[in-house]
């Protein structure tokens, strides 16, 4: 009898830890005793005794993104979808960072961990928040965000590519690395926000093509270019989910492809955690890429190929269907089930609420005070200066009389990007000149011009004032209205890729009109999430400044850097093109003539390029050993002398090149960088190790292996291409490493 009665305590214990668990949840819960509430027991524990209770209906209900409520076991519902690309996006209130492709611009992996922190912070805060207010359930108030993109930028026509880190593989994968490191949170125990690499693998456009397009690399291409940082993020980062792509690669389509799901990502990398489809992506396998007759079919292929978690309606819809035609078994989602509940449990969505170490972070750190000034800070290191003629920048503030138009000056649109959030603390470049100018200052706006379409009007009143200012800013490029997602950009004809690169012609008409009228200085501040072709303009303006899409303090930034504030030291993580005829057909996934790594042309503007109001001179360059065997490691030293008269900061950049290979090999490679800040006059030193699988070379049949025989070495400013040095940027130095064979 007191065994009897002590059960009966257990169970009463048990239900009520349920209703303490679920805090404002308003489901009938009940009085039995599960294992897999017990947040002492191990995860795998608790997660194998959820599943042992669900239902066949239950286990395929909780395969879906929509996660709908277990009333009867006191499971809440879930939505997996969630995104926060540069800041918590489409859910309210939140701090905007730059678009990532201006993130990258900062060449500092360091910031971009911090910002991930912020957005992870601020995510817990409103999923708090929401779960007081029992709306916790809904579509993008969750934990699990499906960022970061980390698919390389090949083309410069694709509208996506804003969302990514740029060309190049290994600053993608730092980058994407310390975005999840950032955003996943350092307690051994919980997850802090559940980080998600997308799109894989080989998505990078056409966007009007993503659900039927193949995308056929070589074998090299795939694993020297698109794999990298795919792989860093699931074996060094361990990121916490991964999103299969809408495209076929290599004639599979991604999300069942047993080549890129199971060979690669699961048995070769070890990957443990949750796949997802793109959402409706099932859909494509049967309505476009027609490699399955029917919908169950679709799930069966995605599902035998360890997809866990559908963004769709064909797991929901269409699995039990597929299990009745013996196309799956119970088992198969069983263990598709699994990863979806530890990544629940690993973030405390079955905790107590208050047990968790994020459980009392309060709403007044959204876009708080010290959120902003980080924005502030991440727009600041992301701003490119591209020209700047006889030092016109910075100007004075308190120049006499001053214009600003154009038709991105006051537009808030082209500080988000797309996948962002809504701050209450949006700074147009307007407003931002307007807080940086002498009060004393004439400061006159008009927007002079369209975005891409002539003025109906034939008469523009901001010619005739505009001619007798000390100086004119335009705000110029593009914004999300003309590239984007397939169904964002309003304005474009092409789903948001851009087939033409150049300035809007009504922009190009306008600009040159001002220049004509005007002997004074005019300042160019471009927005942008992808190159522009500047030839129309280029000797119609004194100074260029890209700005990307900056975030909410995108126009104090902008301003800052105008008025000499602060000096200007992004480099642009993607070069441009001088002339869309330079770049390879769009739809050849072939690194041959893409990127700075295997372009043989001429860039408009190369990769890690950016001038600075100071200059730096790079010398004593050492390699040590010069001569080393295949198994050591090499150190190089380099001194770095701030010459000008101000105080600034630099990105050094690594750079290696095979000089002996018989193999397609780069021509050169990033494998290094630094962002330091050195006063005027003051002098540095900078080093970096290179560690041996730095040397490695991707043969033709997707073999790797280090060839001994000669590597140059070079470390400057920008990309070690002629053209960086014949615009300004300062010259590299560079030194020869022989690597010999073990004796």
């Amino acid at each position: 009898m007191r065994d009897l009665i002590i059960q009966h305590k257990i169970a009463l214990i048990n239900s009520l830890f349920i209703l303490l668990i679920m805090g404002c949840g308003k489901l009938e819960k009940s009085s039995v005793a599960y294992k897999f509430w017990d947040s002492s027991l191990p995860i795998d524990e608790r997660v194998n005794d959820l599943i042992s209770h669900l239902t066949l209906d239950e286990k395929i209900s909780m395969l879906d993104y929509h996660s709908v409520a277990i009333e009867r076991l006191g499971i809440p519902q879930y939505n997996w979808w969630n995104e926060a690309l540069h800041g918590v996006a489409r859910a309210g209130v939140a701090t905007v960072f730059p678009q990532p492709i201006g993130m990258a611009a900062t060449f500092n992996s360091q910031l971009i961990h911090d910002i991930a922190d912020v957005i992870a912070t601020e995510g817990r805060a409103k999923y708090n928040a929401a779960r007081a207010n029992d709306n916790n359930g809904e579509q993008y108030m969750g934990l699990t965000y499906w960022s970061p993109n980390i698919n390389i930028f090949r083309d410069p026509r694709w509208g996506r590519g804003q969302e990514t880190y740029g060309e190049d593989p290994f600053l993608t994968t730092a980058l994407g690395k310390a975005f999840v490191n950032g955003l996943q949170g350092s307690n051994s125990d919980y997850l802090k926000a559940a980080a998600c690499a997308k799109h894989y693998v080989v998505h990078s456009g056409p966007e009007e093509l993503r659900h039927v397009f193949n995308a056929e690399p070589s074998i090299k291409d795939f694993i020297e270019t698109y794999l990298p940082a795919f792989e860093a993020l699931v074996t060094e980062a361990n990121v916490a989910g991964v999103m299969c792509a809408y495209n076929r690669t290599f004639n599979s389509p991604c999300c069942g492809s047993h080549y890129l799901l199971k060979d690669i990502l699961r048995n070769q990398w070890g990957f443990k955690g949750y796949l997802v489809s793109d959402c409706w992506g099932l859909v494509d396998f049967h309505e476009n890429h027609k490699v399955t007759s029917t919908a169950a079919e679709s799930a069966a292929l995605a599902l035998n190929n360890t997809v866990n978690l559908n963004c769709g309606t064909v797991y929901r819809e269409s699995l039990k269907t597929a299990l009745l035609q013996n196309l799956v078994t119970e088992a198969a989602i069983d263990s598709a089930l699994a990863p979806l509940l530890a990544v629940r449990f690993r973030l405390g969505l079955l905790d107590p609420f208050g047990k968790g170490p994020y459980d009392k972070i309060k709403p007044d750190v959204i876009n708080c005070k010290t959120h902003q000034q980080l924005a502030y800070q991440a727009a600041l290191q992301s701003i490119v200066l591209l020209k700047n003629n006889n030092n016109t920048l910075p100007l004075n503030p308190n120049i006499k009389k001053i214009a600003v138009s154009g038709p991105m000056a006051a537009n808030s649109e082209v500080l988000l990007g797309n996948y962002h959030g809504v701050s209450k603390n949006l700074v147009t470049i307007l407003e931002g000149v307007a807080n940086a100018v002498n009060p004393g200052t004439m400061l006159q706006y008009r927007q002079g011009c369209l975005i891409d379409q002539p003025s109906q009007n034939p008469m523009n009143y901001a010619f005739d004032d505009f001619a007798y200012m000390d100086a004119n800013i335009v705000v110029a490029g593009i914004s999300g209205l003309l590239e984007g997602e397939e169904g964002e950009s309003l304005l474009s004809k092409t789903k948001g890729d851009r087939f033409d690169l150049r300035l809007p012609q009504s922009q190009v008409d306008y600009i040159k009109e001002l220049k004509t009228r005007s002997n004074k200085p005019l300042v160019l501040v471009l927005t942008a999430g992808s190159p522009i072709i500047l030839d129309e303009v280029d000797e119609f303006v004194d100074a260029i400044l890209l700005v990307w899409y900056p975030g909410e303090q995108g126009g104090n930034a902008v301003a800052d850097i105008i008025f000499g504030k602060e000096s200007p030291s992004g480099r642009l993580p993607i070069s441009f093109p001088k002339s869309v005829d330079q770049l390879p057909d769009y739809h050849d996934y072939s690194m041959v003539d893409r990127t700075y790594r295997y372009a043989t042309y001429d860039f408009l503007y190369p990769f890690g390029f950016g001038l600075s109001y100071t200059q730096f001179k790079y010398h004593n360059l050492v390699v040590e050993p010069i001569e080393m065997n295949l198994n050591q490691n090499a150190k190089v030293k380099v001194s770095i002398t701030n010459t000008g008269n101000r105080k600034a900061d630099e990105v050094v950049q690594l750079y290696l090149s095979n000089l002996n290979s018989k193999q397609r090999v780069p021509f050169q490679s990033l494998i290094g960088f630094k962002r330091i800040s050195i006063d005027a006059g003051k002098t540095v030193q900078v080093e970096f190790d290179i560690a041996t699988n730095n040397f490695e070379t991707v043969f033709d049949n997707g073999s790797k292996a280090i060839e001994p025989g000669k590597f140059k070495v070079s470390i400057g400013g920008s990309s070690p291409v002629e053209r960086s040095t014949q615009l300004g940027s300062t010259k590299p130095v560079s030194a020869i490493l022989t690597l010999k064979t073990i004796d």
